[in-house]
């Protein structure tokens, strides 16, 4: 697989490994000044950045950097962010300062992680009843919390 990027502005930074096994691309804040993130505050922090895949099964997954969410409160607003393997289009990071205390986000800043990831396309159909399981609809909670037994 070959992932292509597109610099959208000469200051952008094209993703790297920070070691030859790191499952994630470090996404690089394309910003022209330092920006303050207040607490609480959600901003879409732009990358500079377009990318393109050259497979049709696949998607660019954005991912937190796991030393800005336990050291600083930063994470992704959405969570887990999903780039289609059509969209052509700058690449952007919704930053949310999840602490009581102002982040500021400077140019250059590594602030999240990039992984291709394989994706299935199922053929979406209704039906009427679904094949029963053990667990049923039992949702948040039903399986328990105990460690297994035995």
């Amino acid at each position: 697989m070959q992932l292509t990027f597109q610099r959208l502005r000469p200051d952008a930074v094209i993703p790297q490994r920070a070691t030859p096994f790191s499952a994630g691309l470090d996404l690089s804040a394309c910003v022209d000044a330092d920006i303050v993130l207040a607490p609480h505050e959600i901003r879409l922090i732009p990358t500079g950045l377009a990318a393109a895949l050259d497979v049709s099964d696949a998607m660019l997954m954005l991912c937190a950097r796991s030393g800005l969410a336990a050291k600083h409160g930063i994470g992704m607003a959405n969570g887990v962010g999903i780039v289609d393997t059509d969209y052509r289009g700058e690449i952007k990071v919704p930053l949310i300062n999840q602490s009581d205390v102002p982040f500021t986000v400077t140019p250059g800043m590594r602030i999240a992680q990039l992984i291709a990831v394989p994706v299935l396309m199922p053929e979406v159909s209704e039906a009427d009843t679904l094949p029963e399981t053990v667990r049923g609809a039992g949702g948040f909670g039903s399986t328990g919390t105990d460690a297994p037994k035995g």
